[in-house]
């Protein structure tokens, strides 16, 4: 039964006194205190003191007591209607006596979380450091309202703010020193060249100051993410009875969509050139431009990887760890088991996901390009035991000329390296993918065969993200379109004659 009882209290403070009515004193001598609570006489003023309510829930385990008592109200109104709150909030099977903060149950939460992929695991953990704790982590778990995460996300929109003007003005100072440093070297005299070596040095000075604390904003997809891994720690608390809901679940959030892949036309080309902007942040090359890339990089040492990635369309971490105990050239297939992860620079060996172990059918072209590939990596090893020392046999397929494993990242800046030296359109290694999803469909491939290839949970994961239409196929499909209705041209074309003759007439 609700059967609360509210009164007024204040903290104010007067000298203790003990049994015979003598004032008390601390170790050092200064009179002890001790508050007034609902005693206090100041409490006959209507505005002196705070309001105060308390009720009994069911008995707990054993008969334990179990009592809700808040304070801190201006007006008996606003205590009644948090007690019908804080009320509300146990019926619905909240646990309403937890003093445990926001910052302890998230901590906790993760500990526990042992079954996560070590990828996932650092995600969560920088969400919930870098955002969650320094907003929400001062709030007791019954405590916690969509209001507390909404001012989260206002707060997190604040400092985007203050971040973009950080970043102009770090181009603003880069552009001035650039200046100087042109106006320097581009200076005939010694006398000329003194002071604008030292407008330079002053300029780059003011660059290396304004760029500390530069920060990346945190856009919508981030946020998402952030609020994903609170509505999974949420969610937990509802299960085992600390929350009566997902309040993080109940928040709005800014549109994040998912980045379409586009394919580098001529004119997208032209307009890169122009301004130095990518249209989208995931790219793809056409077959032609892709064709240019592989003739160009033939005489690589990484070929193979190359090939593998852009006809295959695999992880950089499944190529990273992919042995040759997998590889069957003859058979023609590839079966992924192993993946590298990097978290914070470190690299770990894990399994990817359910649906991401799968068994590859490789082309021809593919198996004689690993078959080369593995005929250098047994001549690169014999020329190593001779020359340099023992070589490290770690059975992958992509390995240094010591055998040693290459760490993930190498792969993407390698890439990176080539296309900036080939003069291509920019696209990620990850690109490849989409480019390989995008040939497939070129080529007719349907969507299932692909999304099983590259390891999707969904068929619609594949189509939304990891294909884009070439032009090619665009044109077919308009002109598909326009040849399936049938047209009477010549009919036509006498229809108008004879509307023309009667206007005439």
């Amino acid at each position: 039964m609700f059967e609360p009882s509210y009164y007024r209290r204040c903290g104010c403070k007067a000298p203790a006194l003990d049994s015979q009515g003598q004032p008390e004193f601390n170790e050092d001598g200064t009179p002890k205190l001790k508050q007034l609570g609902a005693t206090c006489p100041s409490l006959k003023q209507s505005k002196h003191g705070t309001w105060t309510f308390n009720f009994e829930l069911e008995a707990g385990e054993n008969g334990k007591r179990r009592r809700i008592r808040r304070s801190g109200w201006p007006t008996k109104d606003k205590a009644q209607e948090e007690a019908k709150k804080a009320y509300d909030e146990a019926m619905a099977g909240g646990d309403v006596l937890s003093d445990e903060t926001m910052e302890e149950y998230l901590t906790s939460w993760l500990k526990r979380k042992r079954a996560l992929a070590r990828t996932t695991s650092h995600g969560y953990a920088e969400h919930i450091t870098n955002y969650l704790i320094p907003h929400l982590g001062h709030i007791k778990r019954r405590d916690l309202r969509p209001r507390h995460i909404e001012a989260m996300y206002d707060a997190v929109e604040e400092a985007n703010a203050k971040r973009v003007i950080h970043r102009a003005r770090v181009e603003e100072l880069a552009t001035a020193m650039e200046d100087a440093k042109r106006a320097w070297v581009q200076a005939e005299t010694v006398q000329e060249r003194r002071p604008l070596r030292a407008a330079y040095i002053a300029a780059n000075g003011a660059l290396k100051e304004g760029r500390k604390g530069l920060r990346k904003t945190t856009g919508p997809a981030t946020i998402k993410r952030i609020n994903d891994t609170l509505s999974s720690a949420l969610g937990t608390g509802v299960k085992k009875g600390y929350f009566s809901r997902n309040w993080a679940a109940m928040v709005e959030l800014p549109s994040a969509k998912r980045p379409r892949a586009l394919v580098w036309t001529d004119a997208r080309i032209a307009e890169w050139k122009r301004t130095g902007v990518r249209p989208s942040p995931v790219m793809v090359w056409t077959p032609k431009q892709t064709g240019r890339f592989l003739d160009d990089v033939a005489d690589d040492r990484m070929y193979a990887l190359w090939h593998l990635l852009i006809f295959r369309g695999l992880r950089r971490g499944e190529a990273c760890a992919l042995p040759w105990s997998e590889v069957d050239l003859d058979g023609g297939w590839i079966h992924v088991s192993q993946q590298i992860v990097e978290v914070a620079y470190k690299t770990y060996g894990e399994e990817p996901k359910a649906d991401s172990v799968r068994t590859i059918s490789i082309d021809k072209p593919t198996r004689l390009v690993l078959a080369a590939w593995k005929e250098r990596q047994k001549m690169e090893r014999k020329e190593w035991d001779e020359k340099k020392g023992p070589y490290v046999d770690s059975g992958r397929v992509f390995t240094q000329e010591s055998g040693e494993p290459f760490h993930p990242d190498w792969f993407s800046r390698r890439f990176k390296r080539l296309v900036e030296l080939l003069g291509m359109p920019p696209v990620r290694l990850h690109d490849l993918r989409h480019g390989s999803a995008t040939l497939a469909l070129a080529a007719g491939v349907d969507i299932k065969v692909v999304q099983e290839r590259l390891g999707h949970s969904s068929r619609q994961i594949t189509s939304d993200t990891y294909t884009s239409v070439l032009p090619e196929l665009m044109h077919a499909e308009a002109d598909a379109i326009a040849a399936i209705v049938p047209r009477d041209t010549k009919g036509r074309k006498g229809a108008r004659e004879d509307d023309g003759q009667e206007r005439a007439a």
